[in-house]
Formats: C-alpha cells, sequence, structure tokens
C-alpha cells in the first residue's frame, strides 16, 4: 500500500512538472492559481463523465454499497491526509506517511469484517426463509 501510494504522489509530481514545461514553454505565463483552477476543474469533469456511468450502473444492479464503500474510501484517503497534515502544521504530532497507510489498512480490514459477517447474516436468512436473492431492479 506504501508504495502504491507513494507511485501515485510521483505520478502527480511528474505531471505537475510537465504541466509547468507547457506553461513555460507557450509562454502561458499562468499563475499557480490559474493552473490549479484549469487543471482541477477539468479533471473534475473527466471524473465526472467516467464515474457517473459506473454509479450509474451500479445503483442498477444493486450494488449500492460498493457506491458508499468507494465513497467512504475516498473520505477516508482525504481525512488520513488532513491529520497528518494538521499534526505537521499545529506541531501536535509526527506527520508519518506510515500513519496514512495504517489508517487505510484499518479501514480495509474493518470493512472485510463487516462485509463477512454481512454476507454470513444474509445466507443465513436466505437458508432460513428458502428464498434466493431477488434484485429489486431486474
Amino acid at each position: 500500500m506504501e508504495s502504491f501510494l507513494y507511485s501515485i504522489l510521483d505520478f502527480i509530481n511528474y505531471v505537475h512538472t510537465y504541466i509547468l514545461t507547457w506553461n513555460d514553454a507557450y509562454e502561458a505565463n499562468f499563475t499557480d492559481k490559474d493552473l490549479h483552477f484549469l487543471v482541477i476543474g477539468c479533471l473534475g469533469m473527466i471524473l465526472i463523465f467516467i464515474v457517473q456511468p459506473i454509479f450509474t450502473l451500479l445503483a442498477k444492479t444493486n450494488h449500492v454499497l460498493v457506491i458508499s464503500w468507494i465513497y467512504v474510501f475516498t473520505l477516508i484517503l482525504l481525512l488520513t491526509f488532513a491529520i497528518e497534515i494538521e499534526q505537521k502544521i499545529t506541531k501536535s504530532g509526527v506527520m508519518d506517511f506510515e500513519d496514512i497507510v495504517f489508517g487505510i489498512w484499518g479501514f480495509m480490514l474493518m470493512f472485510l469484517i463487516f462485509a463477512v459477517i454481512r454476507s454470513v447474516i444474509i445466507a443465513i436468512i436466505h437458508l432460513i426463509t428458502g428464498k434466493s436473492k431477488k434484485r429489486k431492479y431486474e
């Protein structure tokens, strides 16, 4: 997980440097704020066009828990980074990348336990009632 997160940071750094070279090469004279406005705005719209069809399909096939997991996982990433940055700024703790990794793994493990327990309970209910799993949207 740590190497994965570092590879994401390396990729972001590469893209950042590449965009800055465009700005310099074409003498666009965009400020850092202008570049953030344009790049994050475009990236957000690209992600909307990718994520919307996927989430629509997941919702239609009764996979709302997957949507919830993606949303919560995104929030967990944001929160763990924010906590570490806050600790660095306020000096209330040590900013440590391993804290982020362990926090994410904690969520992953606890969700896995939840998913197993949920699956067992659903299986028991279906065995007792004798009903097969029916999907709402089919």
